[in-house]
Order: C-alpha cells, then structure tokens, then sequence
C-alpha cells in the first residue's frame, strides 16, 4: 500500500489568515480578565456582584457555541471572524461607556459571545485549509498563540494601568479587536483545500440542519465528547489549583502570581514540540500521557506546604498541560464532518467549554465541604479517566489517533 501525497503547505492562509489574528484577539482578551472584577468595583459594584460580572466572559461563550456554528456555516468561517471581530470591538468599547453595572454585564457577555465565534471560526477556517498531516502542529500553534496572547495581555494592560487608568485596558481591548479583524480581511485566501472526495463531495450539498448533525453523530459526541468534558474539566481545575492551594498554605499574592505566570511560561514553550508529535506518531502519544500527568501533577498539590514546594509542582502542572496543547482541537478536527464542520464544532466546543466551567466547581466543592485537598484530589482523578476514555474511543472514530489507525486506512506504507 503506498502512502498518500501530501498537500502543500498553505503558510500564508495559515499563519496570516488565523494565527496572528488570533494571537492579536488574544492579547485583549487576556488583558481585559484580569481587570473586569476590579473596574465593576470602581463602577460600584459589590464584590459578589463583580464576581457575576467577570463570570459573563465565560456564560457568553457557553451560550454562544451551538449558534457560533451555525453562524460560521451560514456565512462562512471567515466572514464570521470578520464578524465576532468588530462584535468583540463594540462590547469592548459598550464596557467603557457603559453607565450601570448590569450594562456592563451586558458588555461583557458580548465579548465573551464575540470570543466564542472568533475561536470556533478560526478553528473551522485552519481545518478546512490545512493537510491532515499538518493538521496537530498548526493547530498546537493555534492553541500556543492563544496562550502567548493571554500571557502577554494581563502585562501590557498592567502597563496601560500605571500609565492611564482601568478604563483605558477597554480602549486597548478594542485596538486589538480591530487589528485583528483587520488582519483577517487583508489575509483574503489564496486556496481552499480539496483534498479529498469527501469536502468535494460536501460543497456540492446543502448545508443540513444543526439538529440533523446531532443526530447524526450522536453516537461520537457521547463517548468522545465526554472526554472532551473531563479534559476541559481538569483543565478548568488547573487554572484555579495554583491560587487556591497556594491561599491555603498562606503564601502572599505575589508569590502566587509569580508561581501562576512560571507554570504559564512552561506551558506556551511545548506547543510546537506537541503537535509534532501527534502530526507524526499520532494523537493518543500526546493525549494520553498528557492528562495522566496531569491528574499526577494536580494530585501532588496536597502534598506541598512551601512555595519551594509549590513552585516544583506548578512548573509539572505547566509542562503537562503544554504537551497536550491543541489536542482537543486537533481530535474535534479529525472527526468533524466536512460537510457539517462548523456545527460539529460548536457542538464540541460546548461541550468542552461546560467541562471548563465545572472543574472550578469541583474544588471550590471540596473546600465548602472542609477539605480543598480533596476536592483537588477529586479533580486529579478526571485526568488519567480522560486519557482512558481517548485510549478506548478514539481509535473508532480517528484515521490519525496512532500509527496502526493511519496503516489501516491507507495512510501510511
């Protein structure tokens, strides 16, 4: 059996068309979280009530993946990043003028909407174009610029602060909006893949009803969109872990911000390195010791009671979440269908995204109940059962999960 040609690389597409727009979109939503609590305050909200506020970023994006798919079906995947683009800008710039704290609230829950359907475009967009043996390093570089992006954002909105005020992060969250929109419209592409007789094939049909999709692929969303839940729960875990242990072992918040920014820094340098890996051995040699290290990492956490301590575990919790970068993307790919890509995708992306909301929840259980520890250790669990649900299920549904799936269908020697 030979082994099937490989499409041209689309670099331009690629990396003007998506990366740096999303690396650019980024940088602004990345400074405009840290800052959303405090500015409700400033604008006289109570704490309980800017903890609302804050929380609409993440209820927007919820509420905002099923139509994100159908949106980017109907109007095309790069017509809706043009679109959630100057959307994003508008809530932004609707944030600074708003005159009430339920505006406010109101702004925010558009940006997070706006988020929603830039993220699932681009993901859409770079699937669409993008050879399948390319298809997890691109991705992994979607997922690493993300990350930079929302690193480097909390900074430059730091320096934007001591310059001006709060309120000026909103005028530099609308910059970024707008030069991200403006990117993607001068990135017009140059091709569109064909690469197969399947997205031939799905171009020549109508597009089918979201509902229709469901139905048809229920049976793939059951098993791998539960693990697509437990890795966004153990990832939404891993967010809050570092903060909350480190509270409870009474380190000062310096010390925890520098700890959360060194395990963030570990974590944006292994995205390459990552998608490399799936690209040529396949998806599960990434997945699978990702979450079980994972799970380790977030497990030892109990086990510290020093920030010397803490720092060793931050800087594994980092390493293990960069190794997995853009796995779940790259997987949600691999299955979609091309001739209902979008909604599939937004379908996937609620599902994840709910699993990224209920691993805070899984902590802050255990610490109402009288032990964070186990409640940290609750979350650790989700990991290595995640690495097992991707073992058993993905090789059904994936050409790409591992050198014998690719050998079975043709795509190797």
């Amino acid at each position: 059996m030979t082994k099937t040609a490989q499409p041209t690389f689309p670099f331009r597409d690629v990396v003007l068309g998506a990366l740096i727009p999303a690396f650019i979109f980024s940088i602004g939503i990345g400074a405009l979280i840290p800052i959303i609590a405090p500015y409700s305050v400033e604008r006289g909200a109570t704490l309980a009530a800017a903890g609302v506020v804050a929380a609409m970023l993440p209820v927007g994006q919820i509420l905002a993946d099923l139509p994100a798919g159908q949106l980017a079906a109907k109007i095309g995947d790069r017509a809706a990043m043009l679109l959630a683009g100057l959307v994003a800008a508008l809530g932004f710039l609707a944030a600074v003028l708003a005159p009430s704290v339920i505006t406010l609230g109101a702004a925010v829950l558009l940006v997070g909407a706006s988020n929603a359907v830039f993220h699932l475009a681009r993901h859409s967009y770079l699937t669409e174009i993008t050879p399948a043996f390319h298809r997890a390093r691109v991705l992994s570089t979607l997922g690493g610029v993300h990350r930079i992006g929302q690193f480097v954002g909390p900074f430059l909105g730091a320096g934007v602060i001591y310059l001006f005020d709060t309120r000026a992060v909103f005028f530099i969250a609308v910059v970024t909006a707008l030069a991200a929109t403006v990117t993607v419209w001068l990135a017009r592409p140059t091709r569109r893949r064909k690469d197969d007789a399947a997205l031939s094939l799905a171009e020549q049909v109508a597009t089918p009803k979201f509902w229709a999709v469901l139905r048809a692929h229920r049976g793939m969303l059951a098993r791998l969109g539960a693990v697509g839940m437990m890795v966004g729960a153990i990832r939404g875990a891993r967010q809050q872990v570092i903060p909350l242990w480190g509270e409870y072992i009474e380190l000062d918040p310096t010390t925890i911000s520098l700890l959360f920014g060194l395990a963030g820094g570990i974590d944006m340098l292994l995205f390459y390195p990552a998608g490399k890996v799936m690209d040529k051995l396949g998806r599960l040699w990434v997945g699978v010791p990702a979450m079980t290290l994972l799970g380790l990492a977030m497990a030892a956490f109990p086990l510290t009671s020093s920030a010397a301590g803490l720092a060793v575990v931050a800087m594994l919790l980092g390493f293990a979440n960069g190794c997995g970068s853009g796995i779940m993307m790259t997987i949600s790919s691999d299955i979609s269908p091309p001739e209902a890509r979008p909604q599939f995708l937004g379908a996937w992306r609620l599902l994840t995204d709910i699993g990224l909301g209920s691993g805070p929840l899984i902590l802050s259980a255990g610490a109402a109940l009288g032990s964070l520890a186990a409640g940290i250790w609750a979350a650790s669990v989700i990991g290595p059962a995640a690495a097992a649900g991707m073992q058993r299920w993905l090789p059904w549904y994936s050409d790409h999960a591992n050198r014998t799936t690719r050998r079975r269908a043709g795509l190797l020697e």
